[in-house]
């Protein structure tokens, strides 16, 4: 076994866990909770969650987010139904594109395609420094196509229409949306006279297994691909379902148990107070909502989401990607919760530490339960077709109320909300995930899958190695596709070497490609 620092390329066989998903905290109807018993039937959340924000203001973005990156703006006209031929209206699809650095066709030089992922693609363009800041070392064109029905890459012509119902959203796919990359990339590079030029590939979190599933779909296209946080092997039994928030909750513990113990023992302190003539009011007073709860479920959601993504962004420096933070922000939360004056009660407590990941500005003078800036809603729906991915929460590792998966819930909710009935194995008939280690040790190469053990997807993930060229880079530190970020003064050494070894990797990919391509021209 090979070790960096805290970074280790793990021999084989993989390990794999879970991913996160489906439902929005706010939009399922809200279950009522008898006595001191919790719901059986509970929603998991997904990659990106909601981002509260104040009444009077967005919270301000620190100067890593401010960060600029030159790139013009480009639509390129998509076919709706890549796999059908009815005449259907084709839709317009963003892209972001800079070639300032590329060495041009003459000269090869390589396309970096970040996946676009379930959002804005201007937000994960100004959250994926490492693609910009090793471009110029490349020579590489670098382009950002947005996913489509995120963003401004909206069928039907806006948002309204193309999400209005089951036959509006039926190619809202990621097989769809791994055409879409496909056919942009090959029409860009017949019209900049590239076909030779090597493309490789990147994404985090869903954009890192759309970029791991693109390069085994059309390895005609791309000759690598750097998957982070990718969690592709959550699906069906594949992994245990209780794995993300086991993982959440470790990370708490980590840092305090008495941290862990409080947050496990608050959520009987929520269902007791919300039981009481005027709970809701109380309850809404003392975790400052800018209107009064409909339930305490609606405040459990807000907790949840709450503890899984600051688990997500757990990085060693302040960042903003899901919400103004400090570094650490778990070791932060933890210090406010632990010391609390004596007699704070639990709820309070609960508010001090929980205002860390809300409020860490101090700007917000109460919050709302439902808010969307980045258009990420999208996800309930693919989270409703094939993105079915099992989660539940232990009685004992965990620190969150404990539940089986339940999917005669998940298909109910989705038949009432969408009319459609989810496809519990299209997934890994469609990708592969049942012995993954076979799969891609015979048919794969070139794909990096990056992992910090801090981050709960983590565990969906392939944490070692498949072969020589499928590589599991996992550090025991790092958090959600934190190697994406952009590199900062106060990065760790490991990070620092993570970084050093995927670009190594990546230009072994693209010398491995010249060569090939000089020894075919050369016959």
């Amino acid at each position: 076994m090979a070790t960096f620092s805290s970074l280790t390329l793990l021999p084989l066989p993989i390990i794999i866990v879970v991913f996160l998903t489906v439902l929005s905290s706010s939009s399922p109807p809200s279950f009522a909770l008898h006595s001191l018993n919790f719901p059986s039937l509970k929603r998991s959340p997904r990659f990106l969650g909601k981002f509260p924000h104040t009444i009077k203001t967005q919270p301000p973005k620190n100067n890593q987010q401010q960060q600029q990156y030159r790139y013009e703006t480009r639509y390129f006209r998509q076919h709706l139904d890549h796999f059908g031929f009815s005449d259907l209206p084709s839709f317009s699809q963003r892209y972001l594109i800079n070639t300032e650095h590329w060495l041009g066709p003459d000269r090869r030089g390589p396309i970096f395609l970040y996946c676009g992922n379930e959002g804005d693609i201007e937000w994960f363009a100004v959250n994926t420094g490492f693609v910009w800041e090793i471009a110029p070392r490349f020579g590489a064109m670098v382009v950002f196509p947005e996913h489509r029905y995120y963003g401004e890459s909206m069928p039907f012509g806006s948002r309204e229409v193309a999400y209005k119902n089951a036959t509006t959203l039926a190619y809202l796919t990621a097989e769809q949306a791994l055409a879409d990359f496909a056919v942009l990339i090959t029409d860009l590079k017949r019209n900049l006279s590239a076909q030779a030029c090597p493309v490789v590939l990147f994404g985090g979190s869903y954009g890192g297994m759309l970029a791991s599933w693109m390069r085994l779909k059309y390895p005609h296209i791309a000759i690598g691909a750097l998957a982070s946080s990718a969690p592709i092997l959550q699906f069906e039994d594949i992994v245990p379902s209780a794995t993300f928030y086991d993982i959440v909750s470790n990370d708490f513990r980590r840092e305090s148990t008495s941290c862990f113990i409080t947050i496990k023992e608050s959520w009987d302190a929520l269902v007791s107070e919300g039981l009481k003539e005027n709970g809701l009011a109380q309850l809404s007073k003392t975790f400052h909502m800018c209107q009064e709860l409909k339930s305490v479920e609606d405040l459990v959601d807000w907790l949840e989401s709450a503890y899984s993504y600051l688990a997500m962004v757990d990085y060693p420096y302040p960042s903003d990607f899901m919400m103004p933070l400090p570094g650490h922000p778990i070791r932060e939360v933890c210090q406010k919760i632990d010391n609390c004056p004596d007699g704070t009660s639990i709820l309070e407590r609960i508010f001090e530490g929980v205002s860390i990941y809300y409020n860490y500005t101090g700007e917000a003078n109460c919050f709302q339960l439902d808010d969307d800036p980045h258009g990420v809603d999208g996800w309930n729906w693919q989270a409703c077709t094939e993105m079915i991915m099992p989660m539940s929460s232990s009685r004992d590792k965990s620190m969150f109320r404990s539940y089986d998966y339940n999917y005669s819930f998940t298909k109910e909710w989705c038949w009432e909300n969408f009319r459609v009935i989810p496809r519990e194995r299209w997934i890994t008939t469609e990708f592969g995930g049942h012995d993954i280690k076979t799969t891609l040790k015979l048919f794969g190469s070139n794909i990096i899958f990056s992992n910090g053990l801090l981050d709960p997807w983590s565990g969906g993930s392939v944490l070692q190695n498949i072969s020589e060229n499928i590589v599991a880079l996992v550090t025991e530190e790092g958090a959600h596709h934190i190697d994406l970020r952009a590199a900062t003064p106060t990065d760790p050494d490991w990070l620092i070497e993570q970084r050093e070894i995927e670009i190594k990797l990546i230009e072994g990919w693209i010398n491995s490609y010249y060569e090939q391509k000089k020894s075919i021209f050369s016959m």
